[in-house]
C-alpha cells in the first residue's frame, strides 16, 4: 500500500506547537514535489481588492487555524489522507504592487502544479486569485464551477474601465475561455448592487444564478442536485467566497453582505460535491485585520477540508 503524508497528530505534538503547515503536512516546494495528488496552496495577495483590504494576509493566518482541523471528517468518516497525497506546496510568488505581473505570477505557479498532475486547493487572496488558476486548468479545455459566494463576481469594469478587480474574475474567464458558462453555477447571490450588469450579463452565457432567496427556500441539498446536474462529470472547478457566508459567522472579510448561509449550511452544500471530478478548488476573501477572534479564518479551513475531502475521494477513484 503507498504510504501518503499524514498530518502531524494533535496526540503527539501539541497543535499549537511546531511549524505552522496547512493541516500540519510536510511542506513540500512545488520543484521537489513528487507523486503528489493534490497540493495546498496559499495566495497571499489582494490587489484586486476594492473596498476593505486584507486577505494577502489570509494564508498565515489560516495555516495556523488549520492545526484545529483533525484528521477525520466526522460525519462521512473520510480521512482524505488515506486516500490521496497532499502537501503544502507554500505560497505562490506575488507583485503587491502590480495586479498584472501578479495574475502573470501565480499563473506561472499553479501551472507548474498542474503539470506534474497535481490539482491546486488554494487560500487566497481576493477572488481575483480564482482567475489565474482558472487559466491553467482549462488551458486546453474549459472548466465548469460550483461557485458559493454572496457576489457573481461578473463585473465587466471599475473605476472607469480597470478589467481585473475581484469583482470580475469570472467574467475575465468566460470571455478567455477557459470557463464553460453553461456549467457554471453560483449560489447565495445576495446584497444591494450598483446594477444588473453582471446578473444581465451571466443570464446571456448561460450562468445558473442562485439568489440566496431561492437557495434558503429549496434548502442545500436540492440547490446542490441541481449543481450536480450542471457539472456532470466533466472537470469542475469549486470556488468558496468566505462572504457566502453570513457576518455572523464570518466578519473578516471584505466585503460582507448580512442574511447569508450559516456555518452549517455550507458545510451541508460542501458535502453534496462528494463523487464530482474536482480538479481544482479555493477558499478566498478571508481578511484577518477584521478578524479580530481568528474565527473567519478558522472557518474558512474547515471549508477547505471538506473540499479536500471530496477532492481526495476524486483522486481516488480516477487513480
Amino acid at each position: 500500500m503507498t504510504k501518503f503524508n499524514q498530518p502531524m497528530s494533535g496526540l503527539v505534538t501539541p497543535r499549537f506547537g511546531g511549524v505552522a503547515t496547512f493541516f500540519r503536512l510536510p511542506h513540500v516546494s512545488v520543484d521537489e514535489a513528487k507523486n503528489i495528488d493534490i497540493g495546498v496552496v496559499g495566495i497571499p495577495w489582494d490587489g484586486g481588492t476594492t473596498n476593505r483590504p486584507g486577505p494577502r494576509h489570509a494564508p498565515r493566518q489560516m495555516r495556523d487555524q488549520s492545526s484545529m482541523v483533525r484528521r477525520m471528517h466526522q460525519t462521512t468518516q473520510v480521512v482524505p489522507y488515506e486516500l490521496a497525497n497532499v502537501a503544502d506546496l507554500g505560497d505562490c510568488s506575488v507583485n503587491p504592487a502590480s495586479v498584472d505581473d501578479t495574475l502573470i505570477r501565480v499563473e506561472k505557479h499553479i501551472q507548474a502544479i498542474v503539470d506534474k498532475g497535481i490539482r491546486p486547493l488554494s487560500a487566497g487572496g481576493d477572488h481575483l486569485c480564482s482567475l489565474p488558476i482558472l487559466r491553467s486548468l482549462g488551458k486546453k479545455k474549459p472548466v465548469g464551477m460550483i461557485h458559493f459566494d454572496a457576489h457573481t463576481d461578473l463585473y465587466d469594469s471599475y473605476f472607469g474601465g480597470f478589467k481585473y478587480t475581484h469583482g470580475t474574475p469570472f467574467r475575465r474567464a468566460i470571455e478567455e475561455g477557459v470557463l464553460d458558462p453553461k456549467r457554471t453555477i453560483q449560489i447565495g447571490l445576495r446584497g444591494s448592487m450598483y446594477d444588473n450588469d453582471d446578473f444581465a450579463y451571466g443570464e446571456k452565457m448561460g450562468v445558473r444564478l442562485v439568489r440566496i432567496e431561492e437557495a434558503m427556500e429549496k434548502g442545500p441539498k436540492a440547490i446542490m442536485a441541481e449543481a450536480r446536474k450542471i457539472v456532470g462529470d466533466a472537470e469542475t472547478y469549486v470556488s468558496f467566497d468566505i462572504d457566502m457566508l453570513d457576518p455572523v459567522y464570518a466578519p473578516g472579510t471584505g466585503t460582507p453582505e448580512i442574511g447569508g448561509f450559516t456555518t452549517f449550511q455550507a458545510q451541508q452544500m460542501l458535502r453534496e460535491l462528494r463523487g464530482l471530478n474536482i480538479v481544482g478548488a479555493d477558499v478566498v476573501e478571508v481578511s484577518p485585520p477584521f478578524d479580530a477572534s481568528g474565527m473567519t479564518a478558522y472557518a474558512g479551513t474547515v471549508m477547505m477540508f471538506e473540499i479536500m475531502c471530496s477532492m481526495a475521494e476524486a483522486v481516488a477513484k480516477r487513480r
